[in-house]
């Protein structure tokens, strides 16, 4: 029985810091048995664009846009004529959940939007959508631009302030996570929710009516739309990009 105490309490060591190592070296852009039960899907599969296209010119930017060691990144430093801009998902979306590890460089803009129809007035409108807010709020000067806050990290830009921002900083990765069922919509940032609100109602109108989007009707009122990454000109890189859709 004494022999067998230690063999046990190994045993048990090895489980647990196994199941750690495992979890802390999983496959980039690779989805687990599980995810894949509960109907995950990967938009970007770490080594190409397809499933991706510019906002305008539907087709994937031949320069701006960088894919690298299972990163996607923009790049200004590529950028050309006709090249970068922002991309969508060629694929329109409901109710879903989506998860995305994003990092940003010092100072940094960018932005992940939902609901983004990049038909409305002919393409005119092609990038406008609701937007997830990716910045650096302590050293891009938009996080003091705004009202109260409502342009900063994980916020639904320019419409509601974020609370609960646990921000890993520039040159870290974060995760977001947004999740749609109805007109119900929450923002997560690294496991924390920062903006809850419902779309459509008298609120929303409301807020629509004092943003930078009073000009665009009905907006954030579509059925569906795609998800976009919005190329600010600084340089900001994803990964692990996967949705499940809810039913």
């Amino acid at each position: 029985m004494k022999k067998f105490i230690p063999v046990l309490a190994a045993l048990v060591i090895f489980i647990i810091f196994g199941n750690s190592a495992a979890a802390q070296n999983k496959v980039d852009n690779s989805l687990t048995p599980q995810e894949k039960k509960d109907g995950w899907k990967l938009l970007f599969d770490g080594k190409t664009s397809n499933g991706w296209m510019n906002a305008k010119s539907k087709t994937f930017p031949a320069n701006g846009w960088d894919i690298k060691d299972g990163i996607l990144s923009v790049n200004p430093a590529t950028k050309a004529a006709n090249g970068g801009g922002d991309i969508v998902t060629i694929d329109k979306y409901t109710n879903f959940e989506l998860s995305i590890d994003f990092k940003y460089t010092k100072g940094a803009n960018s932005g992940i939007k939902y609901f983004v129809d990049t038909e409305v007035n002919n393409g005119s409108l092609a990038s406008i959508g609701c937007e997830y807010q990716v910045l650096d709020d302590k050293n891009h000067p938009d996080a003091k631009a705004g009202i109260n806050g409502n342009r900063t990290l994980a916020g639904l830009y320019d419409l509601i302030a974020p609370k609960n921002v646990n921000d890993n900083g520039f040159d870290n990765w974060n995760t977001a996570r947004i999740v749609v069922n109805g007109n119900k919509v929450q923002h997560w940032l690294n496991g924390q929710m920062t903006v809850e609100y419902e779309r459509g109602n008298d609120k929303w109108k409301e807020l629509v009516a004092t943003s930078k989007y009073k000009k665009s009707p009905g907006f954030g009122e579509v059925k569906e739309g795609r998800i976009l990454l919005q190329d600010h000109g600084n340089v900001v890189a994803y990964k692990n990009i996967k949705l499940r859709e809810i039913k």
